[in-house]
């Protein structure tokens, strides 16, 4: 079902970060920094895959990135709801299942027998194409996937994330340079704004994890092993 309600963007941003928070879904650690798959350290790590074991949360969010979407792009913007693989498939398939749209799924890489197929499911040439993943930081994993569906005849010009970094300024550029929009529930500096109302973490580790999204790449230079 379409959800009806349409909260203000900073109380979803807000809300959003607090289920992220509740759930355990969100690890600061200054003092012994996460390695991202860059190699390059963090004092923050996220896991949004945790949300699909939270049955009222993960309804919420849903209902959420739905109504951002259809209040930012329109709400008869799309004609296919694409998941990336594979967290993007299970919040795909939801926020489908709310628009009442077909749902497919994009692979990372060719199908390595049969049809070598990068789309599971049913896309056809000239269907708009929302795609749908649980993240973004840089937007580089993205392009991938939005070339994939347009592939095969159909159009991608919007991305909608549960969660989205936030602090690297090229991000949107790289997606608007190739013609993508990106919608997102909230970034880390949500969540951090929410962890210091709740006093979720200790004193320092906030003002670590403060300094590492104000200038990530010198904290990451600063605290490289």
């Amino acid at each position: 079902m379409i959800p009806t309600g349409y909260p203000d963007p900073s109380e979803i941003a807000r809300l959003t970060a607090r289920m992220l928070l509740e759930i355990k879904a969100v690890h600061f650690n200054a003092s012994d920094p996460f390695i991202l798959a860059s190699g390059l350290p963090s004092p923050t790590y996220i896991d949004c895959r945790k949300l699909i074991s939270h049955p009222r949360i993960r309804s919420t969010l849903m209902d959420f990135l739905t109504v951002t979407v259809m209040r930012n792009a329109g709400f008869e913007a799309f004609d296919n709801i694409a998941g990336g693989e594979t967290a993007g498939i299970p919040f795909a398939a939801m926020v489908a299942e709310r628009m009442a749209l077909p749902m497919t799924y994009v692979r990372k890489k060719p199908k390595g027998y049969g049809k070598g197929a990068r789309i599971e499911g049913d896309m056809s040439e000239g269907q708009r194409v929302l795609l749908v993943e649980d993240l973004t930081t840089d937007g580089g994993s993205k392009l991938s996937f939005v070339d994939a569906i347009r592939d095969t005849g159909a159009t991608c010009g919007h991305t909608a994330v549960i969660f989205y970094y936030g602090i690297f300024p090229e991000t949107e550029k790289t997606l608007g340079d190739h013609g993508v929009q990106l919608h997102a529930l909230c970034t880390w500096w949500d969540v951090l704004a929410e962890a210091k109302v709740e006093a979720a973490f200790d004193a320092e580790t906030l003002d670590q994890v403060e300094q590492f999204l104000n200038d990530p790449r010198k904290w990451q230079s600063g605290n490289a092993k």
